[in-house]
């Protein structure tokens, strides 16, 4: 099969998009013949390198897969060959208390599709039966590539974790990010009222059609007075944060009385500090959050399908210009999902 596989770490440079051998399947997996993969800043940093991190090389990235079903194994029998699914990108052990109770982020050997084993920048991709979601038949392959990773993780965020409620505030950081876009709906969806920052007029415009009720353009101004003169001084009740220490000062400045910051990531720098005695006196909540459960992503399937969440995409680029998506994405100039298509042989713009 054509595969962008790298065998060095490195800049997009080291992909390169070259044959690989077809994966071999064990009973319980299907064989996806991938149409599209989304790409996700997990992407950049398993290509790039994490310290302590011994990423099995070469390896094929991508977690966000749709397709349809090649071949299944032996002991599968919910799926059949010909049909058409999206992947859960969290491959769980299915045996410890923490999968058997539902809470598949939980378990200790987790890992996505294109993290610590092969993903979907290829023709053909591996993954257990139980991973395969209904397919939304309202969506291109594009757009439904768009969808699991980042929907899960902010649906995760915002009501698992966070517990937002109808009538709260909520800044959303980032808005033109993947992650962000997809809070942005779900926030809306829960009636809460959105505060969401980005870089640029165009981006911010593009957060108001999703939903956003304020803006700000954090290249222009500071946060944390935005928030507050939106608020009248009191602050919003949950911060949605993924960016790390370039906003983290701010974030927390941002907190009302009793609010709730919730994290997924550290783009900018993890080395975040926090004041202790700022922290308790306003009785702060600090709460960290990875991906999601399985059963967080098919409601998040049922609300797609029922167009009542949208993916949001910004350009396709096929397969074999990889590398050039990826420095697309690095340069942060996308508002929401960049997307590689198998089928596709030209980049476009998405409309």
């Amino acid at each position: 099969m054509k595969a962008s596989v790298f065998h060095e770490h490195g800049g997009p440079e080291v992909l390169k998009y070259t044959d690989a051998p077809e994966p071999t399947l064990r009973s319980n997996d299907v064989l996806v013949r991938v149409k599209a993969c989304a790409l996700n800043h997990l992407d950049l940093w398993v290509r790039r390198g994490l310290p302590n991190v011994p990423i099995p090389l070469p390896h094929i990235p991508g977690s966000d897969i749709v397709g349809e079903i090649a071949k299944i194994g032996a002991d599968v029998t919910t799926i059949r060959v010909g049909q058409k699914t999206a992947l859960a990108p969290l491959v769980s052990c299915g045996k410890c208390p923490a999968c058997i109770t539902g809470l598949d982020n939980y378990c200790r050997q987790a890992t996505n599709l294109g993290y610590m084993i092969d993903g979907g920048c290829a023709e053909f991709v591996r993954a257990p039966e139980v991973n395969c979601l209904p397919y939304p038949e309202n969506l291109k392959w594009e757009e439904a590539a768009a969808i699991p990773l980042v929907f899960q993780t902010a649906w995760h965020m915002l009501i698992t974790r966070a517990e937002l409620q109808s009538g709260e505030d909520v800044l959303i950081l980032g808005a033109g990010s993947g992650v962000g876009s997809a809070a942005i709906q779900i926030a809306k969806f829960f009636g809460a009222r959105v505060i969401a920052t980005a870089g640029s007029d165009e981006k911010l415009a593009k957060a108001k059609a999703l939903g956003a009720d304020h803006l700000v353009n954090h290249k222009a101004q500071k946060i944390r007075d935005e928030v507050r003169r939106i608020t009248n001084k009191r602050g919003v009740d949950v911060v949605f944060e993924h960016v790390g220490t370039a906003t983290w000062e701010d974030s927390l400045a941002s907190l009302a009385p009793a609010g709730r910051l919730v994290t997924c990531g550290a783009t900018t720098g993890y080395d975040a500090k926090v004041d202790l005695r700022f922290l308790f006196s306003r009785q702060l909540s600090l709460l960290g959050s990875y991906m999601g459960t399985k059963s967080e992503l098919h409601n998040v399937m049922k609300l797609v399908a029922a167009g009542k969440l949208k993916p949001v995409v910004d350009r396709v680029f096929p397969l074999a210009e990889a590398a050039a998506a990826h420095a697309y994405l690095e340069s942060g100039s996308q508002f929401g999902k960049v997307v590689l298509s198998v089928e596709t042989s030209r980049f476009h713009e998405f409309p």
